[in-house]
């Protein structure tokens, strides 16, 4: 816990300078003062986090950093299971980033060797293990991807078989030792898969403690991670202790909320902003969320500081348009994943499409072969590639959101002869069609 200490230096009878707080590190038994700087770095590192242990810990790291110069060392841990494409996956590379531009040492572990046991979070069944090869290459996309978020050039890249190759089959049982299987066991799906009698794997077992043992091997003051990951960051935290190390705080970031504003940003829920979109895509995609979760999507993945976001909503509750807010977000989105440019173009070309009613450039041109027949309006805007079945077709044209050659399609069972149309469905997803 922090604590005032009287009010001055300690060692030193001069009062605190105006606006300081001295505390007491009782993990280090010295002092060090809260500035108003510290609170604004915590109150930023806290903006849109999930769960944050221990926060008057982590102030008293940050004390004792600014005191003495030395960053705080702040570690995200992620094995190359797949490679990752939505900008739901960047939240906590956000996060990740707003550390490293307040002065603290970012290390992006690659798990090349926990991926070759398997993350058993949240699973009901014992995940497979990965080859070397698609480690490799996973590994590598990760890298690509977090560049685009964080500076590199002040990252720390590390692998965690750099250490763990090393501990040996000795190193490893000692490790067991420092651990319970009764604490392993209170894990929510460990004991779920244990009660329903569903296979636990023994080398399930060694994950959480060699992602704990990560720590101990970076001396983390920080690791960050999924909300799903509590566990596994807990059990760091105190394998630290174990090996006498100051102990780690944590930070755990919620899911993004996809495009549809209720469930979590999914491929399969078509609800998704992939980083390789095309500017004017990604553009368009973020203006068409709500209002309500354009707030959320600031804290989550806006690099802003605190006062600006706070400015912003404050004049959109005075009367100012939302979309210019939601403009603001977008190309600082596009921005991020292009380049500014690209995102002046994005917006111009939004501004044109919508507010002037244009047809958009480039559209996709999809031709259809029907043996001269004509086609349901369904099947068209499936076989266009405009929806994923003809249900959600159907839903589209009874929301008045299909336009064929700029008229609004009413009657879903339109029969569409063939010819060459422009074909818009939503207010993104258009294509000139040719049906034969």
């Amino acid at each position: 816990m922090l604590k005032c200490v009287n009010g001055r230096r300690g060692l030193d009878d001069a009062p605190p300078p105006c606006g300081e707080t001295w505390i007491e590190n009782k993990m280090t038994d010295k002092k060090f003062p809260v500035t108003d700087e510290i609170r604004e770095a915590m109150a930023l590192i806290r903006r849109g986090t999930d769960t944050f242990l221990i926060e008057e810990e982590f102030e008293q790291k940050l004390a004792r950093s600014k005191a003495t110069g030395e960053p705080l060392r702040c570690k995200l841990g992620l094995d190359p299971t797949a490679p990752d494409i939505h900008i739901g996956h960047t939240v906590v590379l956000n996060k990740l980033r707003q550390l490293q531009d307040l002065g603290h040492q970012v290390i992006f572990l690659v798990g090349d060797f926990t991926a070759a046991i398997g993350d058993p979070s949240g699973r009901n069944a014992t995940r497979p293990p990965l080859s070397r090869e698609q480690i490799e290459a996973n590994a590598q996309t990760y890298l690509n991807q977090a560049g685009m978020v964080l500076d590199l050039e002040r990252t720390e890249v590390r692998y965690n078989s750099e250490w763990s190759n090393a501990l040996g089959t000795t190193g490893l049982i000692q490790l067991a030792s420092r651990y319970t299987l009764a604490r392993l066991l209170e894990r929510d799906d460990f004991a779920k898969r244990y009660a329903e009698q569903l296979p636990i794997a023994m080398h399930e077992l060694l994950y959480p403690l060699m992602q704990g043992y990560d720590s101990v091997a970076l001396k983390a003051d920080l690791e960050l991670g999924g909300s799903d990951q509590r566990f596994n960051l807990l059990v760091g935290r105190e394998l630290q202790r174990q090996y006498d190390q100051e102990p780690q705080c944590i930070l755990t970031m919620p899911l993004l909320v996809g495009l549809d504003g209720v469930v979590k940003m999914s491929k399969s829920k078509h609800n998704y902003i992939g980083i390789t979109d095309a500017p004017n895509d990604m553009f368009g995609k973020v203006m068409s969320i709500s209002d309500d979760l354009m707030w959320n999507w600031y804290d989550l993945l806006s690099l802003r500081g605190n006062d600006e976001i706070a400015t912003l909503r404050r004049e959109c509750d005075e009367g100012r348009n939302p979309r210019d807010a939601k403009v603001l977000l977008a190309k600082e989105i596009v921005t991020r994943f292009h380049n500014a440019e690209a995102a002046d173009a994005a917006e111009q070309e939004f501004i044109n499409r919508f507010r002037k009613g244009a047809v958009p450039e480039n559209i996709p041109e999809v031709t259809l072969e029907n043996g001269g027949e004509a086609m349901g309006i369904l099947k068209l805007i499936k076989e266009a590639g405009l929806a994923p079945s003809t249900s959600e077709a159907g839903r589209n044209v009874t929301q008045g959101g299909v336009h064929l050659n700029g008229e609004k399609v009413t009657d879903k069972a339109l029969q569409v002869q063939p010819g060459t149309y422009t074909l818009q469905v939503g207010k993104r997803k258009w294509a000139k069609v040719t049906l034969k």
